[in-house]
């Protein structure tokens, strides 16, 4: 499956609460709608005033082609879609989103552990949006990651769910990969991965130690984005 996750940042003026109220009750019942998507998730703040960002928006489609018909390709932020959904969505996120401040990622996902039967409505979601250290091309990153790293990361305490999300442009892509992970117990995600407004965490034990220390060998951690919420299932037709 095609993702396309949208990073969702509000526009000056406006506060968390009033963002939210839009996002939910005007801009959700056009985006459910899009031509061609498939699946649509979001993603809620669990801390919003130490949240990086405001929300996560998180859109599925069978076809590269009919993601990029809809949203656009992985170097333009913006973008013109001409089909009806599509175009009403795009011309509604300027009365809400501040677009060049909203960073995006296309891309396929591998699902690398499940153990919920992909039901992750009301799941508590750690996603840490990754950038290679310097020195390291694209193609030597994915590698450590797949093959080092997320053997690790998937047995990391209290995660039910891994899924790892690759470029399908990467050359033009704000990311070099999505790793998401999926908790039961928020609680049990802060013990893993650290809490809301600390993007370093220091967990002393097991596999979520391990997978800390492992970061630093792949990771500029530092420019790594990462965002905890509660994910909202909105549509399924798979």
């Amino acid at each position: 499956m095609y993702k396309h996750i949208a990073l969702l940042v509000r526009q000056e003026g406006l506060s968390h609460a009033e963002f939210f109220d839009y996002w939910q009750n005007n801009h959700t019942p056009i985006a459910k709608d899009i031509e061609g998507v498939t699946r649509y998730q979001q993603v809620l703040p669990t801390e919003p005033e130490h949240a990086e960002f405001d929300g996560l928006a998180e859109l599925y489609f069978e076809t590269l082609d009919d993601l990029h018909e809809a949203l656009g390709s992985p170097g333009s932020r913006d973008y013109d879609p001409t089909k009806e959904i599509a175009a009403k969505a795009r011309d509604d996120v300027d009365n809400f989103l501040a677009v060049e401040e909203r960073p995006r990622f296309i891309g396929e996902e591998i699902v690398q552990k499940d153990e919920i039967d992909s039901n992750t409505d009301r799941l508590y979601k750690h996603s840490a949006f990754l950038v290679r250290q310097e020195g390291m091309t694209h193609e030597e990153f994915v590698d450590y990651w797949q093959n080092n790293h997320t053997p690790i990361a998937r047995e990391i305490e209290g995660v039910v769910k891994y899924n790892t999300i690759l470029p399908t442009d990467p050359e033009n892509a704000e990311f070099d990969g999505v790793a998401e992970l999926y908790f039961e117990d928020l609680s049990k995600l802060y013990a893993a991965l650290g809490s809301e407004g600390s993007r370093d965490y220091d967990p002393n034990k097991g596999k979520a130690k391990e997978a800390r220390d492992d970061v630093d060998n792949f990771l500029a951690l530092e420019e790594r984005p990462r965002f905890i919420g509660q994910e909202r299932l909105v549509k399924d037709e798979r």
